[in-house]
């Protein structure tokens, strides 16, 4: 092809250049954009640059395309250093560029394995792909992981695809759109066998299915369920939250809008079983504050519970002089007000929540961006909360939403979910869209529902299928009324997990040995 022989001919820097911008262009799939046909244009372009490559070019290359896909899904995370410009804009450049770039490692690295092996043709798309998918799942994993914006969160806009979740989770489909999104490159190589173009198809082939699979998954009908809920979103701006002569106001503002009448709730909260209030909404120690708490044992009616974000110390470390542990967590209020349920969470951000070597940087001016004494303390785990009159429920703060894996208590499958957030770093930016999206993944993975609590957006409440029910928008300030919706059977990928992976890298695995091993008979 024509593209193919002037890629080949482009300089170095040139290569770099397109490489950068193929990147970019696999970034816009991501949500809010959702602009997924171009992974089948960025995916083809890396390949056909990389074709001829050694193996330590070839990384440098993967590298660059990593780069020009993460600085698009990133660029959002320097917004949270506009918050306390004064003191950590300098910061913003070296936080947002380190991350993209150590990310950008892991696909330098699959496109390192895929040289070494010295493949050709449908062969080579193959081993791309099985060797991508490793290192998103890798960089899921290590060093505490960051699976942010796999490119499996594509199905995000691409309708009933996205029900291969309850199958493959997020890990399979990274590794199945990589395969899929790279296929058109075989038009683009100089040989092209009939068997290669024939297996090829196949594969694609998989893909209209599973949408039509999950199309048909959807259309089955939605039962309905008695729990009744109310998700406040109070849309406070950041730089407003931690004001301390902003605590009281917050606070009436949270009560005020628990119990106003709305036209779904024309009685208020009368009637609704719990309220849920978005993460750290109180900038004070609720369950330390006996007027806070009384004041809420007067807005909850009788059979209605609150759950709410709130920072909290640990009552067990009375050490003198020492500095007692703080806990990011959502405390669970019966209707007097007392504190009946407790998580806290334990995947805790860094840079944000704690800063990695610490010792190391903190010297050299790095703050993490979220003030408390020390760092924040990680909980023990996922651990279920249970309310009167509520069934069980898991819970995922923030950050803890873009993990497809460790979501569950161990020791019992919950009914739903409970999803509390505070965006209101990113602004009005792609962040909050990607993060409702990574949780809308996490109710179809294991088929339960997902009520999400955002202080400035997005709130939802989702069904066990992914199907949002009711949302309130990115910068709106209100409640949403609602049912929560009931859970399905376990899924598969809910009882398999990554295994699910696992199997389809072996299965793809042994169709590139069989393609490799056709090719090499045949000439």
């Amino acid at each position: 092809m024509a593209i193919v022989r002037t890629l080949a001919g482009l300089g170095s820097w040139r290569k770099a250049g397109f490489l950068l911008l193929a990147g970019g262009l696999a970034g816009l799939a991501m949500p809010p954009f959702n602009f997924w046909p171009l992974l089948f244009v960025a995916f083809p372009l890396f390949i056909w640059i990389m074709d001829e490559a050694p193996p330590r070019r070839a990384f440098f290359l993967g590298w660059l395309f990593g780069l020009g896909y993460f600085t698009v899904c990133f660029y959002w995370i320097g917004i949270a250093f506009l918050v306390d410009a004064a003191t950590y804009l300098w910061m913003m450049p070296f936080m947002v560029g380190a991350l993209a770039g150590g990310m950008a490692l892991y696909w330098g690295l699959a496109a390192f394995a895929t040289v070494l092996l010295r493949q050709t043709g449908l062969a080579k798309l193959i081993a791309f792909a099985v060797f991508l998918a490793i290192a998103e799942w890798l960089r899921g994993h290590l060093l505490t992981g960051f699976p942010w914006t796999a490119p499996g969160l594509a199905v995000n806009g691409m309708g009933g695809l996205a029900q291969a979740a309850s199958l493959i989770g997020m890990p399979g489909l990274t590794l199945l759109i990589a395969l899929w999104a790279c296929l058109p490159a075989l038009f683009g190589f100089a040989e092209r066998r009939p068997r290669e173009l024939i297996a090829a198809a196949l594969l694609l082939a998989l893909l209209p299915g599973l949408w039509l699979w999950g199309a048909y998954r959807l259309a089955e009908a939605r039962p309905l369920s008695s729990v009744s809920l109310r998700i406040v979103q109070a849309n406070i701006a950041q730089d407003d939250k931690w004001r301390g002569d902003n605590a009281r106001p917050i606070f009436d503002k949270m009560k005020m809008m628990s119990q106003a009448p709305t036209p779904a709730r024309p009685d208020g909260i009368e009637g609704i079983s719990v309220v849920i209030w978005p993460e750290s909404s109180l900038s004070f120690l609720i369950d330390e504050n006996a007027q806070g708490l009384a004041e809420l044992a007067d807005l909850l009616p009788e059979g209605t519970s609150l759950v709410l974000g709130a920072l909290r110390r640990d009552p067990q470390d009375q050490t003198e002089g020492a500095e007692r542990r703080v806990y990011n967590s959502v405390l669970g209020l019966d209707s007097a007000a007392n504190v009946v349920a407790r998580y806290d969470k334990w995947r805790l951000v860094p840079g944000g929540e704690f800063l990695p070597f610490e010792s190391i940087l903190e010297p050299l001016g790095f703050r993490k961006v979220v003030t408390v004494p020390g760092s924040f303390t990680a909980g023990p785990g996922p651990r279920n909360i249970s309310l009167p009159g509520l069934p069980p429920a898991a819970v995922l703060i923030c950050y803890e939403a873009i993990f497809p894996h460790q979501l569950i208590d161990p020791a019992q499958r919950p009914d739903w979910i409970i999803n509390v957030t505070n965006d209101g770093w990113f602004g009005e930016s792609s962040g909050p869209y990607q993060h409702l999206a990574q949780a809308r993944l996490r109710a179809i993975e294991q088929g339960l529902p997902l009520v999400r609590a955002a202080n400035t957006g997005i709130s939802a409440i989702i069904d066990a299928k992914g199907r949002i029910e009711a949302e309130l928008g990115l910068g709106a300030e209100g409640v949403i009324d609602g049912s929560l919706p009931p859970a399905i059977s376990a899924t598969i990928y809910a009882r398999a997990g990554d295994w699910m992976l696992v199997g389809l890298l072996f299965l793809l695995s042994a169709v590139g040995i069989v393609v490799r091993q056709s090719r090499a008979a045949s000439t």
